[in-house]
C-alpha cells in the first residue's frame, strides 16, 4: 500500500508539472524561423532572419498578440534541403510553432511543402519563385514570374531597355531557374524570339569558375544582334559571376544583365563600379523614397546597430507576410491554421514603395513590379515600373498545361489547381 501511495503521489507531481509547463507554453506563440545561416544561401537568408526577429520584438512592444508575447523559435537548415523538412517537422511537431516564415531557394520550399501539409502547419515564403504551385498551407509573399520575369524582358526587349533580340538565360541549376526559363523560352518564342537566339545554362550552386560561360555569352553576342542576359544564379555564385564579367570587360550598354535573386544585400559584398547600369527586378528597392520605407530603414538601423546594412526586397515580402499574419490572427482571434488562413484572404497591408498590397484567394500578393539599374555605391536606380499593382500568378498563361488552371482556395473551389471555368476566374485586384 505504501508502494502504491508514492506511486500515485509520484503521478500527482508529474501530472501538476506537466500542467505548468503547458500553462507556461499558452503563454506564449511561438514564430518559427526557418533560414540559412551557414552554406550557400546564408548570403541571402541570414538578414531574413535578422528581419524576422525585428518585427517580432516590435510587436512585442505593442503587447504581442492576442494578449501573449511572440517567442521566435529559429533553426539552421544550413542550405541543406532535405534538413529544411527535417526543421518543418521539428518547429511544427517539438516547438509547436503557430507559424513559419521561411526558405529561399524553391528546392528548399518542394523539400518542407510535404511536411507542412501533412502536419496542417502555415508557411509564409517570401522570395520570388517560379509559380506552377499553390498550396493551402502557404502564402507566397515573393513575386511569381508574371510579378517580376515577364516584366523584365519586356524591358530587355523594348527600346527604353535597349532592344534586345537574344536573350541568354543563365541559372543556378535547380526547380526554380529550370522552371522560370521554361516560361520564358515560350514567352520569348511568343514574342518571336526564335530558340536559335536563346542561349540556356545551368551551373550548381556555389559555381565559381565563370570564365567559360561568360566567354561564351561574348561570343553568342558577337554575331550581330542586340544580346542581353537574364539571370537566375543564386546565392553566392553571384560574386564571381560578376566579378568574371567586370574581368572580360562586359558593360551594361553592351550586355546589360538583368538579373532576380541578386539585390543590395548580394552588391553589398562586391566592387559595384564595373557593374553600373546592370539591372535587377524586383517588388521593392532600398531607394524608394516613402514615409512607409523611411521607417522602415530608421527601425532596421535601430535593430540591427548598424548603419550600414541595407534593405531588400525579400525583406519587404517578410515585413508584408508578418504583418498581414498578425492582422489575420487578431480577425480569428486564434492562432489556429484554419481559422488564420480564412481570415489571410483579401489582407491588405502598405508596400513600402506605395500603394497596397493584398493577399488573393489563390495565396499570392498583388504588389507593384519595379526595375532598376545598380549604381556605384551598391543600390539601385529605378528606371521603370507598374502603373500600380500586379496580381500574382499561381500558374503561367505561357505554358500550355497551366494555362488553364486557376488556384482557389475559397469555396466552391478550395483547390490549387483547378481548371478555369469558362466565364473567367476570380475577380483580380
Amino acid at each position: 500500500m505504501f508502494r502504491n501511495q508514492r506511486h500515485l503521489v509520484f503521478a500527482g507531481i508529474l501530472a501538476a508539472s506537466t500542467a505548468l509547463s503547458g500553462a507556461a507554453q499558452a503563454e506564449t506563440i511561438k514564430v518559427g524561423v526557418l533560414h540559412s545561416l551557414s552554406g550557400t544561401m546564408a548570403i541571402s537568408e541570414t538578414t531574413l532572419k535578422d528581419t524576422m526577429l525585428m518585427l517580432i520584438e516590435e510587436q512585442n512592444s505593442k503587447g504581442g498578440l492576442l494578449g501573449k508575447m511572440l517567442e521566435p523559435v529559429v533553426v539552421d537548415p544550413a542550405s541543406n534541403w532535405p534538413l529544411f523538412a527535417e526543421k518543418a517537422r521539428e518547429l511544427i511537431e517539438q516547438h509547436e510553432v503557430a507559424v513559419i516564415f521561411g526558405n529561399w531557394t524553391s528546392v528548399s520550399r518542394k523539400s518542407v511543402l510535404p511536411v507542412i501539409e501533412e502536419l496542417n502547419g502555415l508557411l509564409f515564403y517570401p522570395v520570388q519563385y517560379e509559380g506552377e504551385e499553390s498550396s493551402r498551407n502557404v502564402f507566397y509573399t515573393g513575386a511569381a514570374p508574371n510579378q517580376q520575369a515577364i516584366p523584365a524582358v519586356d524591358y530587355l526587349l523594348s527600346e527604353d531597355g535597349g532592344g534586345a533580340e537574344r536573350i541568354a538565360l543563365l541559372g543556378t541549376d535547380y526547380v526554380y531557374p529550370r522552371t522560370t526559363n521554361k516560361i520564358l523560352r515560350a514567352y520569348l518564342n511568343a514574342k518571336g524570339i526564335s530558340d536559335e537566339d536563346i542561349l540556356e545554362n545551368y551551373t550548381p550552386f556555389g559555381h565559381a569558375d565563370w570564365q567559360t560561360i561568360v566567354a561564351d555569352v561574348k561570343k553568342f553576342a558577337s554575331e550581330g544582334k542586340k544580346t542581353a542576359v537574364v539571370s537566375t544564379i543564386n546565392g553566392d555564385a553571384n560574386v564571381p559571376f560578376y566579378k568574371e564579367l567586370a574581368n572580360q570587360g562586359i558593360k551594361a550598354e553592351d550586355i546589360p544583365v538583368v538579373a532576380f535573386s541578386v539585390g543590395e544585400e548580394e552588391l553589398a559584398g562586391l566592387d559595384t563600379e564595373p557593374l553600373v547600369g546592370h539591372l535587377a527586378a524586383w517588388n521593392y528597392f532600398m531607394s524608394v523614397e516613402t514615409d512607409e520605407n523611411e521607417a522602415f530603414i530608421e527601425k532596421w538601423h535601430a535593430f540591427i546597430e548598424d548603419e550600414d546594412r541595407v534593405t531588400n526586397d525579400p525583406m519587404e515580402a517578410h515585413y508584408i507576410g508578418f504583418n498581414m499574419w498578425v492582422q489575420a490572427v487578431q480577425q480569428a482571434g486564434t492562432v489556429e491554421v484554419d481559422a488564420v488562413r480564412q481570415a489571410m484572404y483579401g489582407q491588405t497591408f502598405k508596400n513600402l514603395t506605395g500603394g497596397m498590397a493584398m493577399m488573393n484567394t489563390n495565396h499570392h500578393l498583388s504588389k507593384p513590379v519595379l526595375i532598376g539599374e545598380i549604381q556605384d555605391d551598391g543600390q539601385f536606380e529605378t528606371v521603370w515600373e507598374t502603373d500600380g499593382v500586379v496580381k500574382g500568378d499561381a500558374w503561367s498563361d505561357f505554358i500550355p498545361e497551366s494555362a488553364k488552371l486557376i488556384a482557389d482556395w475559397t469555396f466552391p473551389w478550395v483547390c490549387g489547381n483547378c481548371e478555369a471555368p469558362k466565364y473567367g476566374a476570380t475577380a483580380d485586384m
